[in-house]
């Protein structure tokens, strides 16, 4: 059993990981604010007598005695992180340093949760690790992009010169249930809008493309991560490489709900990338992991999630 500590624990992804290593018959401390998670996501892990949750904020520091350090505390959504956009770099870049603080002083092995924000609108495709990126540093998106950059450069720094045991992943679009309902992510957005009947907006033609993995799968690319030696540091893509463009996820959710919604057709948000498709060929090689959920099979999950979440408003 180890004793384990998730920032943003009560967030989508967070509490699921919480749950997970629960699950894997380890302690578990969620540490959250609660600006975007919620204790709904939690509450069915507080009977569990290995399971704490401390209401804090990263961009303090925080003294506890852990093994292990999954730092994912940071909102995720444009509208989430755009809406206090320098509350969004102090979390990025504050709270690395502070976990970073945390995990040299009591030796503790730390995981970065960085995002495939950091290639920008890339100029390479796919994805692959050794891409710099191609990132406007003052545009609407940057406050998340830049500063999950600086994260990464935080982690690279405290790993080579004080020898923090670090890993870094670079999350690519993530699905699943626990997803916040008005969280602006694309998922999301069309199977609420078709779930109420309501129009489904495309920005832009709906020819740009993303790659959706499904969040047991994300855990699974974590944890495999976390266990690797010492001398893999990262980064690495944890994402689907299957590309899919907006236009086929709005019909396909469109059939699997059975919903009536139209397309309707918004302009393209500043700096939104045309195209995100990981390549995985690291995750395969050093971590024996890729995806394996389909796209079918996790939409009809997280849309059976949404219709129960729905139907209790």
């Amino acid at each position: 059993m180890k004793r384990i500590l998730v920032t943003g624990g009560a967030g989508f992804v967070g509490s699921h990981l919480c749950e997970r290593l629960l699950n894997d018959g380890h302690e578990v401390i969620s540490l959250d604010n609660y600006f975007t998670g919620g204790k709904r996501n939690i509450v069915h892990l507080l009977d569990n007598p290995y399971f704490e949750i401390v209401r804090h904020d990263v961009t303090m520091p925080f003294f506890i005695e852990v093994d292990e350090i999954y730092n994912l505390a940071c909102p995720a959504s444009p509208i989430h992180y755009q809406y206090n956009a320098i509350k969004t770099v102090k979390t990025s870049v504050m709270g690395a340093i502070n976990m970073l603080g945390l995990a040299k002083r009591i030796k503790a092995k730390v995981l970065q949760a960085s995002t495939s924000e950091v290639y920008g609108d890339p100029l390479v495709h796919p994805q692959t690790e050794d891409y710099w990126g191609h990132v406007n540093p003052i545009g609407e998106r940057s406050c998340y992009d830049e500063g999950k950059r600086v994260g990464e450069t935080l982690f690279m720094s405290y790993h080579k010169q004080n020898n923090v045991q670090i890993k870094i992943i670079r999350i690519f679009n993530t699905y699943g249930p626990r997803m916040h309902p008005n969280d602006g992510r694309v998922v999301s957005n069309f199977i609420v809008q078709a779930l109420n009947g309501n129009d489904i907006s495309i920005y832009g033609d709906g020819t740009q493309t993303r790659s959706f993995q499904y969040i047991d799968d994300l855990l699974n690319g974590m944890i495999k991560m976390m266990g690797t030696d010492d001398t893999f540091t990262g980064p690495v893509n944890i994402g689907n490489p299957d590309e899919f463009t907006i236009l086929e996820l709005a019909e396909r959710i469109i059939r699997l709900t059975g919903s009536k919604s139209k397309l309707v057709f918004e302009p393209l948000p500043a700096d939104d990338p045309l195209q995100r498709q990981p390549d995985i060929s690291l995750a395969r090689e050093k971590l024996n992991w890729e995806p394996k959920v389909k796209l079918e099979e996790g939409l009809v999950k997280t849309i059976a999630y949404f219709e129960k979440l729905l139907g209790e408003q």
